[in-house]
């Protein structure tokens, strides 16, 4: 009779990341996405995040994911600092009955590390976002990174050039550049929740939220020198502060009629949106690895994209083409020549194809489980020979 393999145990996984659903955004939904996956396969998880937003409970349940919110005062560095600094208390009490924490983004490593003071847990980061690119350079920030990195067990990064970033910052340390993942059935082929434009029309969608590193401006101006050429409209689906001002410039450049501002949506609406449209455009200043691009590409919507940060990480011309950042020329003349292609929808299936092989969410949960078990291997190895 054959030996029966051992069976590893499930694991309680502690996480920690400042935002968390209800909001919307790719660090949002990579660690939303993450924990649901780690919980169905059999793994206890636990989230500390914010009270974002009002009414939002103390305590919930997420999809077999347990969320714990606590005081959050403001959406800026410092508020990120005090919400790490009263989310403490809460971060340590759960880390007693955890295997693993795993700390999302910087704000989160130190409650995280406070949190496994006189304890022996693995402590795995990710670094995300451009505010992590931004700060670097930062005679202040620079030396806490260096501190946080190399404090942690195993570092992460959503895109090359974060790694490339974090391994520069803290010479000798190894930060590996694991692409956020993609729940490929939420996100699918559907039917367009909207109906067609009228008149043959065709429509670009912008899921982007109207923050400045964004890049919506460069689209807003490209549109009249892709309308000299097809009959187009852009649908922006996302809010911000750059809105009003957005919308003022599309006036002043004749194009409102072509633009449609349609806020920020649930996330459960975003598979039906995405498809409404017939390529996407991401005109980013600045990007890790986007998750929104990855979306389209798992709906089948081709994706124009910045050549910047993480974009041409997953994006080249067989799932639609890049573009200069800043550039309205540029971006342009891209999207007018997919718009010409005739085997435009064809881009997309690769896409898909391509996300569903490479970076869909459950590639990257079992990732993070090799990543988790092999840490905690190690720690039960080194108690066993001291």
């Amino acid at each position: 009779m054959n030996a029966r393999a051992p069976v590893s145990r499930p694991l309680t996984i502690l996480m920690h990341c400042v935002y968390f659903p209800p909001e919307v955004g790719g660090l949002e939904s990579h660690v939303f996405y993450l924990c649901r996956a780690l919980a169905g396969m059999g793994h206890r998880v636990a989230i500390v995040t914010s009270k974002s937003q009002r009414g939002l409970p103390t305590h919930e349940v997420m999809d077999r994911v347990e969320v714990y919110r606590t005081w959050f005062p403001a959406r800026n560095p410092i508020g990120w600092g005090l919400h790490g600094m009263f989310s403490t208390p809460r971060t340590a009490a759960l880390a007693r009955d955890a295997d693993i924490l795993h700390a999302q983004a910087f704000a989160s490593v130190m409650p995280m590390l406070v949190a496994r003071t006189g304890r022996d847990q693995p402590l795995v980061t990710t670094w995300h976002t451009s505010h992590f690119l931004m700060r670097e350079q930062s005679p202040f920030w620079r030396p806490i990174f260096r501190r946080m990195i190399q404090a942690a067990d195993h570092n992460l990064a959503a895109s090359r050039e974060i790694a490339d970033v974090g391994e520069r910052i803290a010479p000798g340390s190894t930060v590996e550049a694991l692409t956020n993942g993609v729940d490929t059935e939420r996100f699918s082929p559907v039917d367009p929740m909207l109906p067609e434009p009228e008149g043959g029309r065709r429509r670009i969608v912008v899921p982007r939220r109207l923050f400045e590193k964004n890049g919506v401006e460069y689209a807003v101006r490209a549109l009249p020198l892709i309308a000299e050429s097809h009959d187009v409209e852009m649908m922006f689906i996302g809010d911000g502060p750059e809105r009003a001002r957005l919308e003022s410039l599309a006036g002043q450049l004749g194009v409102t009629e072509r633009t449609t501002f349609l806020g920020a949506r649930p996330n459960t609406d975003m598979p039906g949106l995405l498809r409404s449209g017939e390529l996407a455009l991401f005109p980013s200043l600045m990007e890790a690895t986007s998750v929104a691009a990855l979306e389209c590409l798992s709906c089948e919507v081709p994706v124009a994209a910045s050549n910047v940060g993480g974009l041409p990480e997953i994006i080249d011309d067989d799932v639609g083409g890049l573009f200069e950042p800043a550039d309205p020329e540029s971006l342009a003349a891209r999207v007018s020549t997919l718009l010409d292609d005739p085997d435009l929808s064809l881009r997309g299936i690769e896409g898909r194809r391509r996300v569903v092989r490479r970076w869909s969410n459950r590639r990257l949960a079992e990732r993070h489980l090799d990543i988790y078990r092999t840490l905690r291997s190690n720690r039960t190895a080194h108690r066993s020979n001291s």
